[in-house]
């Protein structure tokens, strides 16, 4: 069993972490402010699940082949940019469409693609299990552990995100703001890229 300080160590990472700004964070806000907590729902459970997978990927290995092969990181640095860039191009054309048609809220494979082509997360599971696992405690107990606490805040913390982008944006009903909305998301969506690329 993990001890109570580990566990103390494990959250006092994991949360600020997870509850920081960041490329995931800012396409939560981004979705919960277009599409409200419930039609981002399907996007935020891939999302998690994206999370929980990459944790005992992790957990069981990874993280050696990730430090003997620095190249995976660019290789998820520019898919992510890319996709990223994809999402602005999304939210750009519900901005264009916004009289003719709403954008369908982003899917389960949006949130988990998202997720898995974000450097930041790569970065976070990577240093919580380098940091945290003991040797000495069997492993598929610790990670299952790890795994699960770290999504859970990850649902916490998440849910803030798409809340507030809700909130912030729930009076936004005219389809000049839509349009608006849909380029000031694009807008964003750029940002995010810009700074995965050239972090």
């Amino acid at each position: 069993m993990i001890e109570l300080k580990i566990w103390g160590l494990i959250l006092s990472f994991a949360i600020p972490m997870i509850l920081s700004p960041g490329p995931g964070n800012t396409i939560l806000a981004a979705a919960g402010g277009k599409f409200g907590v419930r039609g981002t729902l399907p996007f935020w459970l891939g999302f998690e699940s994206g999370n929980f997978l990459w944790c005992l990927v992790y957990g069981f290995g990874l993280s050696q082949i990730v430090k003997a092969h620095p190249f995976a990181y660019e290789v998820l640095k520019w898919g992510g940019t890319l996709y990223i860039l994809y999402l602005a191009w999304c939210f750009f054309r519900s901005s264009a469409m916004a009289e003719q048609q709403e954008l369908k809220p982003l899917s389960f494979f949006d949130g988990f693609a998202s997720l898995s082509l974000n450097p930041k997360v790569h970065s976070m599971i990577l240093v919580m299990f380098s940091q945290f696992l003991n040797p000495a405690l069997p492993l598929v107990a610790q990670v299952t552990q790890m795994a699960l606490v770290f999504v859970l805040v990850g649902f916490v913390c998440h849910f803030v995100w798409i809340y507030c982008g809700q909130v912030l944006f729930s009076r936004i009903k005219s389809q000049a703001a839509m349009r608006a909305q849909g380029i000031a998301f694009g807008i964003c969506m750029i940002l995010v890229a810009a700074f995965v690329a050239f972090s």
